[in-house]
């Protein structure tokens, strides 16, 4: 499933990680390439949000001989050159950045990976130029002198993905991307989305809800309780019979204008 050309974005072999006790992750083995645009599903509890931290080394694996995790092929790496390589937009970042500070320093902070501008950051032109780009391109210019603290959760979603782009990363990964978002912020989040698979931004997004996945992403990984599920097309995997064994009951199944739907 990965291109030939280059190393794998991430490449997990199996990689196992423990929380209290409990084995949260089991044996993952999953690599993505840096130009695919994958979706990662699964219900609450199967192991989304560690494998998150797992790649953000907010968790670590078990220290087992068979067991590695590389990014663009190599396992270590010193964090201010990976930073610029994978932009990433988390629920915990999201609630690390409700704070008195603007759009535009929320924004301009992707360069420094901090949450706002400190008074000891040195902000260059070129900086200011890129941060112009990226609010533009997500048409949220009405938001630089708003604080974060007074936007709506939508607003906040655009902003957090523009301080993912200020590097131009190779690829986004996003977790969980329309929580919290009332029904038009979801959509517009999903059109800016679009509008980035398509100039050619990797997009890897972990999601319990079957709307997050663009029709640009074609390739799906099913997880349950830790472990891979399944792994293939999406056209292939996105069935009333695959989901309901994924989600443990009876479900059923819709499409329209390359969305999925379930009830």
């Amino acid at each position: 499933m990965v291109p030939a050309q280059g190393p794998a974005l991430l490449d997990f072999r199996h990689v196992s990680v423990m929380l209290g006790g409990k084995r949260v992750l089991d044996d993952i083995t999953l690599a993505i390439g840096a130009g695919e645009h994958v979706a990662i599903l699964g219900p609450n509890g199967s192991g989304k949000s560690t494998l998150i931290k797992t790649i953000t080394r907010e968790c670590y694996p078990l220290a087992e001989p068979q067991s590695s995790l590389t990014i663009l092929g190599r396992d270590t790496w010193n964090v201010f050159e990976l930073r610029p390589l994978l932009g990433i937009v988390s629920s915990e970042l999201m609630r690390r950045s409700m704070r008195e500070i603007t759009g535009r320093e929320m924004v301009l902070s992707g360069f420094f990976s901090s949450v706002g501008v400190q008074p000891y950051h040195e902000v260059t032109p070129a900086m200011t130029r890129k941060t112009n780009q990226v609010l533009e391109l997500l048409e949220a210019r009405h938001l630089v002198e708003r604080d974060m603290t007074a936007i709506s959760s939508g607003e906040a979603h655009r902003l957090l993905i523009g301080r993912a782009l200020v590097h131009d990363p190779l690829a986004l990964l996003l977790d969980e991307p329309s929580n919290s978002l009332d029904f038009r912020a979801a959509l517009e989040l999903r059109d800016i989305l679009r509008k980035l698979a398509q100039a050619g931004t990797g997009i890897l997004m972990v999601t319990h809800h079957l709307p997050d996945i663009l029709p640009e992403i074609e390739r799906v990984v099913l997880l349950r309780e830790g472990r891979v599920f399944a792994d293939g097309a999406k056209s292939k995997l996105l069935t009333t019979k695959r989901l309901t064994e994924l989600f443990g009951l009876p479900v059923k199944l819709a499409r329209r204008d390359g969305y999925y739907h379930l009830w």
